[in-house]
C-alpha cells in the first residue's frame, strides 16, 4: 500500500481510505458482523485511514469502529465529524458547544481520547469562520483532535481559514463522474499543504465492479439523487459501461481503476470509497499503475460533464459551497 501524508502536519496514511458512511445503514441495511469483518478486511488491505462522522446512522458507524478498536487495537487513523443537527429541521451548527459536544460524544462512542482529524461536516455560512476555525483550533491545542478540516467548502473559504490557522484536510466529493475540485480546489490544497480528501470516488457504487441495478439504488439517499433517477440513471449506466468494458479488456478491476485515476490528481489527493462488505472492498486492489495514454481513454470514455443530472437534488444542496 502506498502511503500519503496527511495535511503537512499530520501522520501517514494509506493511500486510500475506507469511507464508514454505509455501516450507518445510509446505502440499505447492514449488520455489526457484516461491518467487523469489513474492518478487518481493510486492516488486511493495509488501509490504516478511516473516515466517519457522528450522523452516520446517528453514532452506529462510530459504535461499530469502537467495538472493532477495543478488541483489534490496531494504529489507525481516525477522522470524524460534526455539524449537521438531523433535525427537524435539518440544520447546520458551527457553535463551540455544538462542536465540543458532538466531540465528546464520538470520542465515546469510538473509545478514544483523540481523533486525529475532526471535519466541520458543512460550513455554517452566518457564522463567522474565525469563530468556528478559533474552536478547531482551540481542540487541537488541548489535544483533542490532531488536526482539523472542511468538507463540502469552496476554495476561497479553504484560503480564508487556513490564513486563520493552517487546515489539515479539505473533503469533496471527486470522482470520474464529479469533477468539480479539478476547477480550483484540488489545486489550492496543493498550494496550501493541505490534503484532498476524495469521498465517493467510486460514485456512489456507480464505479463499482459489478453494475448496479436500477431497484438497487432505491434506499432512500440515492433513490432521490437525479443521478439515480431515470432516465438518467440508464443513460450513466450506458456511458459507464463502456469503462467498465475498457477495464476487462485489461484485465482491471472497475473500483480499482477508479481510484487509481483519483489519486492521479495529485499526490495529496486522498481517495476514501466506502463499503460495509469485504468482498467489495478487496475489489479495490491491486492498484492499476495508470500510464498517460491510459489516463487519455479514459478521459475519451468519460469526458469531464459525462454524467445525466446533478449530483444532489435541490434538497440535498443544505450548505454545500458551490463555486463554479
Amino acid at each position: 500500500m502506498q502511503m500519503r501524508k496527511l495535511g503537512s502536519r499530520g501522520p501517514m496514511v494509506s493511500a486510500i481510505g475506507l469511507g464508514a458512511m454505509s455501516f450507518g445503514g445510509i446505502f440499505g441495511p447492514t449488520t455489526e458482523t457484516e461491518s467487523l469483518a469489513c474492518l478487518d478486511a481493510m486492516v488486511e488491505a493495509g488501509i490504516n485511514f478511516i473516515d466517519t462522522a457522528n450522523i452516520y446512522g446517528m453514532g452506529v458507524s462510530e459504535t461499530v469502529i469502537g467495538k472493532w478498536l477495543a478488541s483489534r487495537r490496531p494504529d489507525l487513523v481516525i477522522a470524524t465529524k460534526a455539524s449537521i443537527v438531523n433535525g427537524p429541521p435539518r440544520r447546520i451548527d458551527n457553535s463551540a458547544g455544538h462542536l465540543r459536544t458532538e466531540l465528546e460524544a464520538s470520542l465515546k462512542r469510538l473509545g478514544v481520547e483523540r481523533v486525529d482529524l475532526f471535519y466541520i461536516h458543512r460550513r455554517e455560512h452566518t457564522r463567522p469562520l474565525a469563530e468556528v476555525i478559533g474552536t478547531l483550533r482551540d481542540l487541537e491545542t488541548e489535544g483533542k483532535i490532531g488536526g482539523y478540516g472542511l468538507s463540502e467548502v469552496a476554495p476561497e473559504t479553504l484560503r480564508a481559514a487556513h490564513a486563520i490557522h493552517p487546515c489539515t484536510a479539505v473533503q469533496n466529493e471527486y470522482s470520474l463522474w464529479s469533477r468539480q475540485p479539478e476547477l480550483g480546489l484540488i489545486q489550492e490544497c496543493a498550494r496550501l499543504g493541505t490534503t484532498f480528501v476524495a469521498f465517493s470516488p467510486l460514485a456512489r457504487g456507480m464505479l463499482g465492479e459489478t453494475p448496479l441495478r436500477h431497484d438497487q439504488v432505491q434506499d432512500g439517499f440515492r433513490a432521490q439523487n437525479p443521478r439515480f433517477t431515470e432516465p438518467n440513471f440508464s443513460r450513466n449506466t450506458a456511458r459507464i459501461d463502456r469503462f467498465r468494458n475498457w477495464c476487462k479488456a485489461r484485465g482491471w478491476s472497475v473500483p480499482a481503476t477508479a481510484l487509481a485515476w483519483a489519486m492521479g490528481a495529485g499526490d495529496h489527493v486522498l481517495p476514501i470509497p466506502g463499503t460495509r462488505r469485504a468482498d467489495r472492498l478487496r475489489e479495490w486492489l491491486p492498484l492499476p499503475d495508470l500510464t498517460a495514454a491510459d489516463r487519455a481513454e479514459i478521459e475519451a470514455l468519460l469526458p469531464a460533464g459525462f454524467a445525466a443530472g446533478d449530483r444532489y437534488g435541490d434538497h440535498q444542496l443544505l450548505a454545500i459551497e458551490r463555486y463554479c
